[in-house]
């Protein structure tokens, strides 16, 4: 919580004096999308979205994960598959991304939203995609 409350308070301080960065905004989205409420994670999704619009490719990158990560957390299922496979798109090897793909998939699978080929693999569970979080959020500092 109170690293929440860092990240919103510099948010908001960058915001009202109009030089809004774009780690800053990153830093607050990450935040929201590691939230227990839906609507803060949306709001995520939304910051990272407006991100991924003006980033360089190695921000992009980032950006298509999280939004990725949040809209599973959010049960957007299709939506989650968009992102990270756009990302797998530019990075067919990248190993957290490809793990993020099997965890979406796993749980549609499970939650009978099969709409689509499902790409077999061992699913990493809730507490993998935590690790994976934590994992690129290490590697992204």
């Amino acid at each position: 919580a109170l690293l929440f409350q860092r990240f919103e308070k510099k948010y908001l301080a960058e915001r009202a004096s109009g030089s809004l960065s774009k780690s800053t905004q990153f830093e607050y989205a990450w935040c929201l999308i590691r939230s227990k409420y839906p609507d803060d994670m949306q709001k995520g999704a939304g910051i990272l979205e407006d991100l991924l619009l003006k980033g360089s490719k190695e921000e992009q990158r980032d950006y298509l994960f999280y939004l990725a990560v949040a809209h599973h957390r959010l049960k957007e299922y299709e939506n989650a598959l968009k992102y990270v496979r756009t990302l797998l798109k530019t990075e067919p090897r990248n190993t957290q991304a490809l793990e993020l793909e099997k965890v979406i998939e796993k749980t549609m699978q499970k939650e009978g939203l099969v709409g689509m080929a499902i790409v077999g693999g061992v699913a990493l569970g809730v507490a993998g995609l935590a690790g994976l979080i934590g994992l690129a959020i290490s590697k992204s500092k």
